[in-house]
């Protein structure tokens, strides 16, 4: 097989492989986009025989999803918010610092990517007990939290990787003081790590359910947890039209963003696009 058979046939099956991983992560998302207008009370034949727009009534009239969605939006919300702050700075601290045992902090911060949710969920309800936290929502922030802060910390010491000690210390020189130069210098320059790390941690949080339902009391649950419930108790494919939603949801946003501010003035071009 000459050169030119052979770099075409592996040039072939390099893109086949792509084009499959693409179909791969998108037929899911259409098969649910279909089943959203599904009419059925049942598992039939798939394309749908009958379409209606009843699971999306459901969901937009439907006080235990409104209550389920204004839950998550608080936890998520609470949680990013303080999952980005503390995350941050942790991982500025671990990046700039020369102390013992700092591998050994760093991998303890991480260690709940790896640890089973069902663990952590089954943990902070134990410690919550003990410390007399009885309401629903404290106890999910708590979990959320926790699940949450992991990802902050390790998107932004990816940021932090090719930015160089040097310039925090040619602020100080000029006579920045070690606040002025963290705003202003390092925390700017591992924006695109940070604004990743929120944005991680709030779509984790919004669609969490193990820890969910160990930290969830009857008058306090998240959306996860009621669309769960529901499909427990009768086929209900309400997940498939919310899911459709927030697809919609997140594509206009981020459209809109682009069009008034710029993505790239928003989450920022990387380290080494910002100090060329």
């Amino acid at each position: 097989m000459s050169k030119r058979y052979a770099d075409a046939f592996f040039f072939t099956g390099y893109y086949g492989l792509i084009a499959l991983a693409i179909l791969f992560a998108l037929i899911p998302i259409v098969i649910a986009v279909v089943l959203s207008f599904d009419n059925r009370t049942f598992i039939g034949p798939f394309p749908p025989t009958d379409w209606s727009f009843r699971w999306y009534e459901e969901f937009l009239t439907s006080d235990y999803y409104h209550q389920g969605l204004k839950t998550s939006l608080i936890v998520s919300s609470t949680a990013t918010l303080f999952s980005t702050v503390i995350g941050a700075l942790t991982a500025i601290a671990i990046d700039r610092g020369r102390f013992w045992g700092r591998g050994v902090l760093q991998s303890l911060f991480i260690s709940p990517l790896v640890i089973p949710t069902v663990v952590i969920g089954f943990g902070v309800l134990m410690f919550a007990s003990r410390l007399g936290i009885v309401d629903g929502l404290p106890r999910l922030i708590m979990g959320h939290i926790i699940i949450t802060f992991p990802y902050v910390v390790r998107t932004t010491l990816a940021a932090l990787i090719g930015l160089r000690p040097s310039y925090f210390e040619a602020a100080l020189s000029l006579g920045a003081t070690p606040y002025q130069a963290l705003w202003h210098i390092t925390i700017p320059l591992a924006r695109t790590g940070i604004i990743a790390g929120a944005i991680f941690a709030f779509v984790m949080s919004f669609d969490e359910v193990a820890v969910s339902l160990f930290l969830s009391d009857p008058f306090t649950y998240t959306l996860p947890v009621a669309l769960l419930a529901q499909m427990r108790a009768n086929l209900n494919l309400t997940i498939a039209a919310v899911s459709v939603i927030f697809i919609i949801v997140t594509i206009v946003l981020i459209w809109a963003l682009d069009r008034i501010a710029g993505l790239d003035k928003i989450v920022g071009q990387g380290v080494y696009g910002r100090i060329r």
